[in-house]
Parts: C-alpha cells; sequence; structure tokens
C-alpha cells in the first residue's frame, strides 16, 4: 500500500508541469485578447456593424422556414 502512494505522489508530480504550462499559456492568451480587443476596439465595432445586416437576413430566412412548417 504504502507502494502505492509513492507512485500516486511520482505521478501527480508528473502532472503538475503540463497543468501549469496550460494555465500560464490560457493566461496569456486571455490577456492578449483582452490587450487586441482594446487596441483594435475602432475596427472591432466595423465588424460588427458590417455583420447586423447579414444576422437580421438570416434570422429572417429562419423565421420564414419555420412560418413555413
Amino acid at each position: 500500500m504504502a507502494d502505492e502512494v509513492k507512485q500516486g505522489k511520482k505521478e501527480d508530480g508528473k502532472k503538475v508541469l503540463p497543468t501549469v504550462c496550460k494555465v500560464i499559456l490560457g493566461l496569456v492568451f486571455l490577456a492578449l485578447g483582452a490587450y487586441l480587443t482594446l487596441k483594435w476596439r475602432v475596427y472591432l465595432l466595423a465588424l460588427i456593424k458590417g455583420c447586423i445586416g447579414l444576422f437580421f437576413f438570416l434570422v429572417g430566412v429562419i423565421t420564414l422556414a419555420i412560418a413555413k412548417e
């Protein structure tokens, strides 16, 4: 039983480093995404405004498809 506990601790130690790397990488991506969203907010708003027409077009098509049934 003591051997099982020791092996369990060794396996946990092997899992810690990849988990920490994934968490750090995730935080880097979150920070980069927030920074770029703030930096390119003008372009982001233009993209959103450009997609509004297409969004309403698709909503209309879906509404007509539902009404047809």
